[in-house]
Formats: C-alpha cells, structure tokens, sequence
C-alpha cells in the first residue's frame, strides 16, 4: 500500500469538533467504557447519542438500538464495545456518513499475532473506503476542551475539562501518559486539545499535529511519542507547525533499543537510535524535550510568552539573596546573558529598596520591600520596563496567602502591560500553595517548578525565535555534476566483491565528489611498498588494505611516519603478519601506502542512513578518542554551509578548531566544505549506502584531507546503475 498524505483540518473537522456524538456500547455499568464516556460528555455542547439495544436510557439520554437507527448522521462514533463487534459497527458509521471513529477495543496488531494484525488492516480499510478517520483501535479517546467533547473512557475526564480552554493541545500515543500531562488542568493549567493515537492504524500522531496546525486558538503542541511510521509525514506535518508560527515540543521515548545489526563504522556507533529523530526535530524547528517533566512547562511558555523583545537579556528580582544566587547560577548554566540593569531600573529600585538589600541583577528586593504590595509592583514593573531584558525571573520561596498569595495576581497585573515575559519560579515545597493556580492560569505569565528547567526553557525560547530569524534558503550544491554517476560506477564495481569497500574504493568515492584525499599506492609485497614509498615521497602511512578489515589499528594494520625504504619495507611486512595472525580468513590485497597528512585538527565525519528519515551527516571529534569523547553532531542531509557552521559550532571540541591558548586557528571554511560534500554525497547515495566513515578528517591550517575513509554498501542486489 502507497504511503498516504497528511489529513488535514478539513478531514479531521468533524471527528475533533463534532457537533454529533454517538455513543455505541454506552451503558449504566459504572466504570465500564461506555458508561465513563456518556459520564464525559456531559459537559458537551452539542448532540449525544447513546447507542446500545439493551437499553431505552442511559445517564438520562435516550438510548438506540444501532447506529443505524439514529435519527440524523453523527460526526463521531466511539466504539465502546468488545473487539469481536468492531468492523460490524464501523461498517454502520460508514453506512450512516459518521466523519470519524474511535475504536477503544485492544486486541488488535499490538497482539502481534497475524490473524489480529489482518483484523486491524480491515479496520483501515472500512475506515478509508468509507471516509471515516479513525482512531485506534487501542486508544483512551480524545477531548476537545473548547466543546466539552471528551470522547474518551477515562474516569473525571468532564471535570478536568471545566473552565476555558487553553492553548496548548497534547498529542500523545500513549493514552495514559497523554492523560498524565492533561491532568495538570487540575492544578490550573489550560489546554486545547487531548488527542490520542492508540495504534495509529490509520489516524495518527502527524495527523493530530497536522490538524492542530491550522488552529486559531494552538499556540504550542505538546507530542509524546515513541516513534512514527513514516519520517516523511512527520517533517511534513511539523513544517506545518513552524509555517504557522507555533512550537512542537516533542517527548521521544524509547531511545536506547538496539538498531539490530552491529555498526562497521564509527559514524554507526555515534548515530544511535534518536539522532535520527533529534536530526528531523531540528530541520523542522521541533523542540525536543529529553524529560516528561518539562514538557508542559516548555509548551506553555511558547503558548503565553511574546516574541523576545530585548535580545537574550535575562533579569531576576528575588525578595531572598539565596533565591537571586540559586536562579542566577543556574542562568549562568544555560548559557544566558543577566545584564547589569539599567539606571532608570536602578533609581525606580532605590526608591524602595532598603540599604542591605541588592539593587543589581540579580536583586535582592529582601522582605522589607515587600510590606505593601504597592512596593512589590513598583519593583516588578521597574524589572519589566528595563530595556536590556526580554525576560523577567521572579522566585517565590514562601508559599502563605499573605505572600505569594497576594503577590502571584501582581505578576499577572505586570505581564498584562508588558511586551516582555514574565516568569516565577516556584521554590516552595508546598507544590500548590497560594496563588499557584493563579500563576498557572494566567494567560501571560509563565509558572516553573524547576530553576533549571526554566532557564532551560527561557533559552529554548531566545534560541527557538533566532533560529526562525536566520532560517536557511536553498543549499548551493558544491559537487560537480556528474559526482552522483561516477560514484555509482565505482559502487557497483566493488559491490561485486561484498558489501564493505576498501580503503581505496572508499576514497575514489570521496574524490568525486571533490574530497581531498592523500595521494597513495596500493602494493602487494613490502618490496613493492618500498618503491611505492619512494615515488610518493616520505614521509609516509603504510596501511593494511582488506575489504574485510575496516578497523585497522585493531590488528595492528597501520604505521605512521615512516622516513626510509627499509623502514617501509619493514613496516609492510610486519602489517601484512599482524593481519594474517589476527583474522587468518581475511582477503589481503597488500598494503596501502600513503603520502603523511600534515597534522591538524582531527574530526570524524560520516554518514547513516537513517530508516525513518533517511540520510544523515555527522561530524565529530576524531582521531582514536572518536568513541570515548563521543563529540558529535547529526543532521538531516544535505545540509547548507550555514547548518554546517552550526554543527560544527556544537561540537566540544570547537573552540580548538578556532584556535586555543595562542595555537593557530585550523581552516574551519575546508572543514565545512568537507560536510557539504560529503552530506551530498549521503543525499545522492542513500539507496546504496549503508555507512559512510571519514576518520580522521584532517583540517589544517589551509585545507582539510580525509585521511581514511570505510563505505559499506546496502544489502541491495538491484543496486542503480
């Protein structure tokens, strides 16, 4: 089966903002699916329908036989029945023009049993054919905040959903999970939507984030997933998220599972499971949040806070010293800017704030100040109006209805006049203390229970809006133009004698696409290497060539520096011993004998071709600590000189290619021509490829050579020609 486009909001309208719900299987058993789900929909603002022939009434609504017996077509059909009446029943939602399904049933593929795996297939292709979305089976269900449309079985969920809606929707394959974070509503968090996937059989998480896209009232989607069928929908739907000017932070777990198959190469070892997702997340200006516990708080920070309005600048008023340290310390962490405040600031402060308090940034307003609440705004607002910060920190230590209680509704008063965002950080261990609630409602004001997740979040946010300012055009392509073709060539070539290539094959690779590669003679016997050495010029490499020996060093298949014939000579056939005594069935063609590379700065460079998202290009520390360091960056291939500069600039190891301590800077504008290259070599290759490995990359001080290099080829036999 062809892979399907995105849903869009034209095709979800009517099962996430029904104005018709019928409910098959509802019933009077408390607890049961269909009883939790009329108990939910009490609240909605259009039509229910109980539909159960054992039954005239239920929770006081007339009760239906069949879908077939409803008086008018509903937009929603819950299927809170047993999995055996499933594909009857959605055959009727067909049959009565529903505009979507949602299947509570388990059962299903997650059984992993074939017969249970062609049940669901039916199910998708019932849905399809009859244009109905359908959600499930194996789902909680979803709510729609706006309409009281909670079309789920969990227990509470109408009361969660009271009171206005917010603007951060929750898309989450994991219903209960989903549910977890939703319940945060009863601590005074509002949000849009709840949309659970279940088994994605045919509606899933891209096109929940797809349809969120293109509504008004979303500002941030929250997405807790484990992983998506197609990498393809996903990009697509999350361009749609960033097109619109909104945030998708995303939750990826299950991220240490093995790929399976053991990575040949370095650039394998260091790609793990999620760089392809943390790759994609980035090219699509997603926000990928390690921990659960931040998520929400990251979403409703880009739901409420403006754009930043003063640059990167930082400013926390505390009432306590210890307070103003702790959160300065850990905006110090993140690498955010606290500017001394301004002299308007700092008269306004003086104003009220006693001698042994600290009129600075941070400031300590201390206690004093706060005697009267018209002294607590004064400072806040002086805080707001600085014009060096974009950001204002607020910490609150003493949770009491005479403290917080009365100073939380000054913030929202303060963050109702300003362009700049307004933030507390909730220190007290009394969780929902006074105005706690009243912080997290706020339309404006952005409430943390972390100071390290809020200034983490405070500098996603700088970070996110610069990035949307300076985003990428069109790559210019640096290969020549007949790369691609040449390269196939030589591909097929070597496929014929398995599917990792030699050294040599690998770098005539690199070589068409304009790599720099040392000049090298492959000789079989260490007499040949002598005069090999000899044309080539000392000093020299002597490795050993094998297609079935990537790791040379591991068998003691390289020397370095070798300054005479004999010591080439000797070299040679030492290697050659050393290769036959440790893989004895290895195929030997010899031994490579290359010019020495000037020493410079040493990156790993590499390729991965990803099953979700295809293509990607990495870049690292290198040399023989490329592992232990574990320096790397990914990204979604090709890649634009801009996005290389900015992997480049990820790396520890950075500041040493730049220059460190008086040592010379290396030629970084090679290095990025390198990854340029190489990330449009991984474009143009993908269905031949398997891995690419460049360690190391030499960069000088002019120019960068790719010292050795492995390619390993798929497992494709219709390899393209």
């Amino acid at each position: 089966m062809s892979e399907r486009s995105l849903y869009r909001a034209v095709d979800m309208q009517r099962l996430i903002n029904p104005n018709i719900i019928a409910v098959v299987g509802a019933s009077e058993t408390p607890g049961s699916p269909g009883h939790s789900t009329m108990a939910n929909l009490a609240g909605f603002s259009g039509k229910v329908f109980a539909v159960n022939p054992k039954y005239t009434e239920v929770q006081g609504r007339r009760c239906i036989p069949t879908l077939m017996d409803l008086p008018e077509a509903a937009d929603c059909v819950a299927l809170c029945i047993a999995r055996p009446l499933v594909e009857e029943n959605l055959h009727h939602a067909v049959s009565i023009g529903a505009g979507g399904a949602i299947v509570y049933a388990s059962g299903f593929a997650e059984t992993t049993l074939p017969e249970r795996i062609i049940a669901q297939q039916r199910l998708v292709e019932v849905a399809q054919g009859g244009g109905v979305r359908m959600v499930g089976p194996n789902t909680i269900g979803i709510a729609n905040a706006a309409t009281g449309a909670a079309v789920n079985f969990m227990i509470g969920c109408a009361e969660i959903l009271r009171g206005p809606p917010g603007r951060v929707a929750v898309v989450t394959q994991s219903g209960a999970i989903g549910y977890s974070v939703l319940q945060s509503v009863m601590r005074g968090v509002r949000v849009s939507h709840y949309l659970a996937a279940g088994n994605s059989a045919d509606v899933d998480v891209c096109d929940y984030i797809a349809y969120l896209a293109e509504q008004e009232q979303v500002r941030a989607i929250v997405c807790l997933f484990e992983g998506v069928k197609s990498g393809e929908r996903f990009l697509a739907a999350a361009r749609l998220v960033n097109s619109a000017g909104k945030a998708l932070i995303v939750h990826k777990a299950g991220n240490t599972a093995s790929s399976g198959k053991a990575a040949l190469s370095h650039t394998g070892t260091l790609v793990g499971s999620i760089a392809g997702y943390r790759a994609a997340f980035e090219a699509v200006g997603a926000i990928h949040c390690h921990n659960l516990e931040s998520v929400l708080e990251m979403a409703c920070l880009f739901a409420k806070a403006p754009r930043p309005a003063a640059g990167r600048g930082v400013g926390i008023m505390a009432t306590s010293g210890g307070a103003g340290v702790i959160n300065a310390d850990k905006a110090e962490e993140k690498g955010l800017s606290l500017p001394e405040i301004a002299p308007a600031t700092r008269r306004a402060l003086e104003k009220v704030v006693p001698e042994f308090g600290s009129i600075s940034n941070p400031a300590d307003i201390t206690s004093e100040a706060l005697r009267s609440i018209e002294t607590f705004t004064h400072c806040l607002r002086a805080f707001a109006e600085d014009p060096g910060f974009s950001a204002v920190v607020v910490p609150f230590v003493y949770a009491h209805p005479v403290a917080s209680g009365a100073r939380a509704p000054v913030l929202s008063q303060v963050a109702a006049e300003t362009d700049r965002l307004i933030a507390a950080v909730w220190m007290p261990e009394w969780l929902e203390g006074p105005g706690a609630a009243v912080l997290e409602a706020d339309p404006r004001v952005v409430l943390f229970r972390s100071s390290d997740r809020a200034f983490e979040a405070i500098r996603t946010w700088f970070d996110w809006h610069e990035g949307r300012a300076h985003e990428d055009g069109a790559i210019v392509r640096l290969s020549p133009a007949g790369a691609a073709a040449k390269a196939r060539a030589i591909l097929v070539a070597a496929r014929a004698q398995g599917e990792t290539l030699t050294e040599q094959e690998s770098k005539s690779i690199l070589t068409a696409y304009g790599i720099a590669v040392p000049r090298e003679m492959l000789a079989e016997t260490p007499q040949l290497a002598a005069r090999a050495a000899e044309q080539i010029g000392f000093p020299v490499a002597v490795k050993i060539a094998s297609p079935d020996i990537p790791h040379k060093t591991e068998v003691g298949g390289i020397r370095l520096n070798l300054h005479s014939s004999e010591e080439v000579s000797t070299a040679a056939a030492q290697i050659l011993s050393n290769a036959r005594t440790a893989q004895p069935s290895a195929r030997l063609n010899g031994v490579s004998v290359q010019a020495m590379v000037p020493a410079g700065h040493e990156l790993v460079m590499g390729v991965r071709i990803d099953r979700q998202f295809g293509p990607l290009v990495m870049v690292g520390s290198g040399g023989i600590f490329v592992e232990l360091l574990a320096d790397a960056a990914t990204a979604l291939a090709p890649v634009s000189t801009s996005q290389a500069q900015r992997m480049l600039q990820r790396l520890r190891s950075y500041k040493l290619l730049l220059g460190y301590r008086g040592r010379p800077g290396y030629d970084v504008i090679a290095a990025l021509d390198v990854l340029c290259r190489l990330s449009e070599l991984a474009s143009d290759l993908a269905e031949d490829l398997a891995e690419v490995d460049i360690n190391p990359v030499i960069v000088g001080v002019k120019g960068a050579i790719a010292a050795d290099a492995l390619i390993v080829t798929t497992h494709n036999d219709n390899m393209h020609e």
